[in-house]
């Protein structure tokens, strides 16, 4: 999650200590970054982001600013008063060896060689699909397949990339924007949650002998690199890895992927090294290429093209994208300001999420606080009549908050939460607009 016209601003910083928003005294090395509450109306949190700050959030009032000393110097130079808001990076725990970073996240070579092991383990319940190519291997330059796995107890015609195969269908994805670390965890878990509870769990053994369950655990793998590659220092790469348009550098490479999708694209940055640059084009890039086959793939077309055209009570399957930060549940529109035609069944089902993790349910404009064009969500539920949420996983500060939080925030809080939501998420998947 990050804001409309954002832009990363690179720049040399001097040295700053902090105090935490959460939990004593945090230090930051001079060029660790950190979030800054600015006080400002719409129109200057818009000035602030196409001046190139990274623009995260944006409530009642302020916007929040990622960057270091330096960067508050230079926000404070235009007038504003910035104050310090809280950490970036909030600690490692000693967990972290081989296929993990920063305290104990996996690597995109750890999510791919649990994908295989599931589907090996569980042959009756899980099957594995690449989707495509990140843009890094399309270039012959390393880069991974973008991978899926279905879950189901398998019957005749299950799992089988068919829109009219015989069960309903909830997608999970996460990591479509690579620093938003905790989302890909998630997926990790629900996905053993299904496989491994499946002998012993009633729950999970109900969803998987009547629903296909499809999960996306890392949508920009070429991205998720980039981020582990800083170790415990992650880096905040958020777009995927294109190099080819701009001279940008660091973590300013990239098209943002949940900017990218064909259905109401071109709303976003033209600024190739914006964090919200939408690309060439509509669906401009392999990953979102990959994602728009897998969704055409499994669901039908079950609504019409007109902005207003409700999607029938007859529809069915679930789709939740996984981003963070902020305990938000966002529902379609996310490209304008008005309600989607099914607003009031999407309040219906995501107040049932909102029973289990807590989060705010809303649009764009009542969660985030901004709009954008090009999004996910907005596609599947857009062009396939899909019920599509946006789930933002964690709190806006503290220790289990931000992009970056500690490892132990996925057990102790992010999956507590979220496990119930996902659950709920299977069993509307027949008939998510009746609820």
């Amino acid at each position: 999650m990050t804001a409309r016209f954002s832009i990363r601003l690179t720049v040399a910083a001097a040295g700053l200590l902090v105090a935490s928003a959460v939990g004593g005294t945090a230090h930051a090395a001079p060029d660790d970054p950190v979030s800054w509450r600015v006080p400002a109306d719409p129109a200057q949190a818009v000035e602030l982001a196409r001046a190139g700050f990274d623009v995260t959030r944006s409530d009642s009032g302020a916007v929040y600013v990622v960057g270091d000393r330096a960067v508050a110097a230079q926000v404070r130079a235009r007038g504003f008063a910035p104050a310090f808001f809280d950490t970036v990076y909030k600690g490692i725990e000693t967990r972290a060896a081989g296929d993990t970073f920063y305290g104990g996240y996996r690597t995109v070579a750890a999510q791919e060689t649990h994908l295989a092991k599931v589907a090996a383990a569980h042959p009756d319940l899980a099957t594995e699909y690449p989707l495509g190519q990140s843009w890094r291997k399309v270039q012959g330059k390393g880069g991974h397949d973008i991978k899926a796995i279905c879950l189901t107890k398998k019957q005749s015609g299950d799992c089988t990339l068919s829109p009219t195969s015989p069960k309903p269908k909830f997608v999970l994805m996460a990591q479509i924007h690579a620093r938003e670390i905790s989302t890909g965890e998630l997926a990790w878990r629900w996905i053993d949650y299904l496989a491994d509870g499946y002998a012993t769990d009633a729950t999970a053994k109900a969803i998987l002998d009547t629903t296909e369950v499809w999960v996306v655990p890392i949508a920009n793998p070429d991205g998720v690199d980039i981020v582990a590659s800083g170790g415990n220092a992650p880096k905040l790469q958020r777009k995927n890895a294109n190099t080819s348009r701009g001279n940008c550098s660091g973590t300013n490479i990239g098209v943002d992927l949940n900017r990218n999708s064909t259905f109401r694209w071109g709303a976003d940055s033209n600024s190739p090294c914006a964090e919200t640059y939408q690309g060439t084009g509509a669906g401009s890039e392999p990953e979102t290429q990959a994602l728009e086959k897998l969704f055409r793939a499994i669901y039908p077309v079950q609504r019409g093209t007109g902005d207003n055209d409700p999607a029938p009570d007859t529809a069915r399957g679930t789709m939740i994208t996984l981003h963070s930060f902020g305990n938000d549940i966002v529902i379609p529109w996310g490209f304008t300001s008005s309600r989607s035609p099914n607003d009031a069944a999407y309040r219906k089902l995501g107040a049932k999420f909102n029973a289990a993790n807590g989060y705010l349910v809303g649009t764009n404009e009542e969660t985030v606080g901004y709009s954008t064009s090009g999004t996910t969500d907005d596609f599947t539920y857009g062009a396939l009549g899909v019920a599509s949420f946006t789930f933002e996983v964690g709190a806006q500060s503290g220790t289990c908050g931000g992009f970056l939080p500690r490892y132990s925030c996925v057990d102790s809080t992010f999956w507590p939460k979220n496990k119930g939501a996902f659950i709920t998420a299977a069993h509307a998947a027949a008939a998510p607009y009746r609820q």
